[in-house]
């Protein structure tokens, strides 16, 4: 199968093509012109795979959780491009995708879950814990929770001894107390992650039309006042 996805849940823009197993990807880290590099970058990898859109199964994208523009601009970029090739798409969750990509790093994770967490801003992470046999489902309901709620959640689960950290939102010093042997705060989504994880959703009949997309926020509360706000100006 042959799946284009894209990323800008984070401080990262990338782009992948998933070409029968072969990976193509172009990745940069920046925090801002991710609307100015996005559509480049997908001219980019379709040239390097010699391929036009039009000959792509479908296309994946990071879902969330993750930042609010960054959600906003993929998702909005992956409907626009579905839309016009007419493609069906595949929603990944942003905290597989980060357990996949540390997974992928470190070889020595390879058989423990990987428990992702990313900054939700306001003193909270967005977290999710994945094995590798079921790598795009969390073995806990993804949540968004203060450190501490989230180390309380970990250490009361029946979840395996050895765990490992990966993602930015390990840098609050409560998270010092979760029940993890390494953590890796410089772990990264990828589009490259994403693409496979979306292969193998696409493989067991996982797909939407692009007008279905929507984000996951988890944050309901912040999403309803910024709609409000959005509504009364």
């Amino acid at each position: 199968m042959k799946l284009l996805a894209l990323d800008t849940t984070s401080g990262a823009c990338s782009v992948a093509l998933y070409d029968d197993g072969r990976i193509t990807e172009q990745f940069v880290e920046a925090e801002r012109d991710h609307t100015r590099r996005l559509l480049p970058m997908v001219d980019e990898v379709l040239a390097q795979g010699k391929l036009e859109l039009a000959q792509v199964d479908a296309l994946a994208v990071s879902r969330g959780p993750g930042s609010f523009t960054g959600l906003r601009i993929a998702i909005s970029c992956v409907q626009g491009l579905a839309f016009a090739a007419d493609k069906p798409v595949v929603p990944v969750s942003s905290l597989a995708a980060l357990a996949a990509g540390a997974r992928r790093k470190h070889p020595e994770w390879q058989q423990a879950p990987v428990v992702s967490a990313l900054d939700a801003r306001m003193g909270q992470i967005y977290w999710g814990v994945y094995s590798p046999k079921a790598p795009n489902c969390s073995l806990l309901p993804e949540a968004v929770q203060d450190p501490e709620q989230a180390v309380h959640v970990l250490r009361e689960s029946d979840l395996p001894r050895e765990l490992y950290g990966a993602g930015p939102g390990w840098h609050y010093p409560a998270l010092e107390q979760a029940p993890v042997k390494v953590r890796d705060t410089e772990a990264l989504i990828h589009a490259r992650d994403i693409a496979e994880l979306g292969a193998l959703l696409w493989q067991n009949g996982v797909s939407m039309r692009a007008e279905e997309l929507e984000p996951l926020y988890l944050r309901d509360e912040i999403t309803w006042q910024k709609r409000q706000k959005i509504r009364s100006q």
